[in-house]
């Protein structure tokens, strides 16, 4: 993708942004780099008390922080919370009476990535938007013999097929991959500054093997493209494209590539619960050990490493209990 025609300079601009959904786990980490590198930071959400009750902070920061309750489906809500902000960092957030992906998930992320990219072009004072996409919006297609992509190298350049997504049920794919065409499609027709990340499958603790990325893992496994992310640099690389003026179009976002039997044994000690995990069972567990199979690693984030390079990360931010909360104003 091209740039847009007005590039994004940090230096010149106001220091007040927006994150939205800024109660997912990305959004909240967001949230807390933003406010602690100076930036006033519209948070929007579906519950801003919630928000306002977990946030700590020392006192000697003088941290801004205005909770929005906006939801990606009303429209009026979404420019509530852009009002005076120069940028936006969106992402998608499963709602948590619907924890998984289906095709009715997938329309509303679309109708959610239309009103917010409306809203931006509404929205004078916004310069630029970090939109959160997924590596799962860029491997899949109909391709022999494999289901992925076929070239021998996967980047930014590909899309996923959202009518094959859709054949074989892999909605996480299908709902990213409609959601960020819809996005760039309104971007560029309107003239909005757009990045988006597509990042891979994110690392927590709490992760488990009936997250919707992995639908479809052992075809990314096989075929050198099941990717992974920490946390911490996913943040990094969303800062990054906010603040370098240089950045455009998308961004392949991973830390670390799953091809070996090793690195499959340890993703599932992480996402299976102790009594279902290979370590449970030493007969399977050795096998595997003794398996030192390698599959090529078949895709690349080379456009973002090249953009990072000379990218240096904030301090990790630590939210103290005993802390009194930054500063906060509701709106509603």
């Amino acid at each position: 993708m091209a740039p847009a025609a007005a590039l994004w300079d940090p230096s010149s601009s106001s220091k007040t942004v927006c994150v939205m959904d800024a109660g997912g786990r990305l959004g909240s980490a967001l949230l807390h780099r933003l406010l602690h590198a100076g930036y006033t930071v519209h948070a929007a959400l579906h519950n801003p008390e919630e928000l306002v009750q977990c946030y700590k902070s020392s006192e000697k920061k003088q941290l801004k922080l205005r909770v929005f309750q906006a939801d990606p489906l009303d429209y009026h809500s979404i420019m509530d919370a852009l009002k005076g902000c120069s940028a936006l960092f969106y992402s998608f957030e499963l709602p948590s009476d619907h924890p998984t992906y289906d095709e009715l998930m997938g329309e509303l992320e679309v109708r959610a990535a239309h009103n917010v990219l409306e809203a931006c072009a509404q929205t004078e004072t916004i310069d630029k938007v970090i939109f959160t996409s997924s590596a799962t919006a860029i491997i899949w297609r109909d391709s022999q013999p494999d289901a992925l992509s076929s070239p021998s190298h996967v980047d930014e350049r590909n899309w996923s097929d959202a009518n094959f997504c859709k054949k074989f049920k892999l909605w996480h794919g299908a709902s990213k991959t409609v959601a960020e065409k819809t996005a760039w499609a309104l971007a560029m027709d309107r003239g909005v500054n757009m990045v988006s990340i597509n990042g891979g499958l994110l690392m927590s603790p709490d992760l488990s093997i009936k997250d919707p990325y992995l639908l479809g893992a052992a075809e990314m496994y096989r075929d050198g493209v099941l990717v992974t992310v920490d946390l911490k640099f996913l943040v990094d690389a969303h800062i990054c494209v906010f603040e370098d003026p240089s950045s455009y179009g998308r961004y392949l976002c991973f830390n670390r590539t799953i091809n070996s039997t090793k690195d499959v044994l340890k993703l599932a000690t992480s996402l299976l619960p102790s009594s279902s995990s290979p370590h449970s069972h030493p007969q399977m567990s050795s096998s595997m050990e003794s398996d030192n199979r390698v599959y090529q690693q078949r895709i690349s984030n080379d456009k973002l490493s090249k953009l990072m390079v000379h990218f240096q990360s904030g301090v990790q931010v630590e939210w103290e209990a005993e802390s009194p909360p930054p500063q906060v104003l509701l709106n509603h």
